[in-house]
């Protein structure tokens, strides 16, 4: 390990050197739309830039999913290391996905999240030759589609699920924050309750009930929920809308929540008391309420001294990192529910990520790319092997 960690702080410059092509993937990436399960325009251009990049295999699998692998040479065929992105954004394609590039920062919707770590994924083929890194193993290069909010991590799913042999580990990529090292996932459900009153023309509709104020009630009876110290658990309402204008009763509305526990008994009996509620008040109001699963995960995680968290660990901080870790609902908790060792990078630091004005720093990038291949080469040296 002291081997990599040694080359590190030089492969920081040597990738600097190459950021035209580096900030050049991420642009054409980042420039094409790619709504949940509408990814087909980036996958087509995601793939284009492995091709471009040389990677010595290219295509999609019956999914749709951008694959690319870089060979390795051991000729023991050692399980293939993957290095995973998620292509979807939260943005659809009406919205300007214009970036507008700076000597120091790049900007515009998605950059972060996750237009950033797909262009870096897709620059590997070159950063690697420019290192002259040779991996004993296979290294996958995979763009996954349908992963966030109702997209429910089904590409990653489809992938692990039809792929044939063993994986030695994983690295997923996101966009921010560099410094970040998830390497555990608590249990959710993330759901939406809708509320419809059925509308009427004429003086009446001013008497009818206010679906807005029907979900706040609901939104007050989940407050009220009695949650336990141990195992933690909250219920998070991310976002309400409804209505159509000022002056008019909202005939309908819709609420987004998400459940949060490392303990699945406990989201799941969470899960069950919010049905209740929506099913109560549904009853007394005589209004029409519905509560929908949109996504759920089982919690898992690695613990913190195992090997691959560790090495994690001391990439970082040889790169001036401090690491910061929280639990993450991504395509992590896919490889882990698998058993198969993995962890979460950020690649850069950055603002307002979840905005239309999203922007990324580019000087950190170059950091938080070396500390991704710093984490590869400990893959592949074997520190998943140990475990």
């Amino acid at each position: 390990m002291e081997n990599i960690l040694k080359k590190l702080p030089a492969f920081v410059d040597q990738i600097r050197e190459i950021q035209e092509v580096i900030i050049s993937n991420i642009v054409l990436i980042g420039q094409t739309p790619a709504p949940t399960n509408h990814e087909e325009a980036r996958t087509e251009i995601f793939l284009e830039r492995l091709s471009d990049a040389q990677a010595d295999y290219c295509a999609t699998d019956d999914y749709n999913i951008p694959i690319g692998i870089i060979k390795g040479t051991s000729a023991e065929s050692r399980p293939p290391i993957f290095v995973v992105a998620h292509l979807d954004t939260f943005f659809n394609a009406d919205i300007d996905h214009n970036f507008i590039i700076r000597e120091d920062s790049i900007t515009g919707p998605g950059i972060l999240d996750n237009s950033a770590s797909a262009g870096v994924l897709a620059s590997l083929p070159v950063i690697f030759r420019k290192l002259d890194l040779k991996f004993e193993s296979d290294i996958v290069l995979a763009g996954v589609p349908q992963s966030i909010g109702k997209g429910n991590l089904q590409g990653i799913r489809h992938l692990l699920d039809t792929w044939k042999g063993p994986i030695r580990g994983a690295v997923i990529v996101e966009g921010e924050q560099l410094g970040r090292l998830n390497y555990y996932s608590e249990g959710i459900i993330r759901g939406e309750i809708t509320c419809n009153v059925s509308s009427t023309n004429g003086w009446e509709h001013r008497y009818k009930p206010n679906a807005i104020l029907i979900l706040h009630k609901v939104i007050d009876e989940i407050l009220a929920m009695e949650l336990p110290q141990q195992p933690r658990a909250r219920v998070i309402i991310g976002k309400i809308n409804g209505g159509f204008k000022h002056g008019v009763i909202a005939y309908n509305a819709r609420l987004g929540f998400e459940i949060q526990s490392d303990s699945n008994n406990m989201v799941k009996r969470m899960h069950a008391e919010i049905k209740d509620i929506v099913n109560g008040i549904a009853h007394e109001t005589h209004i029409s309420i519905k509560l929908n699963i949109i996504s759920n995960l089982t919690p898992t995680k690695l613990k913190y001294k195992h090997p691959l968290v560790k090495s994690a660990v001391s990439v970082m901080k040889k790169l001036g990192l401090q690491p910061a870790s929280d639990s993450s609902e991504s395509e992590l908790s896919i490889f882990l529910v698998r058993k198969i060792p993995a962890v979460t990078l950020g690649v850069t630091e950055g603002t307002n990520v979840h905005l239309e004005n999203a922007s990324m720093k580019i000087k950190p990038m170059f950091t938080g790319i070396a500390q991704i291949i710093g984490v590869i080469m400990a893959i592949d040296s074997g520190v998943c092997d140990e475990s």
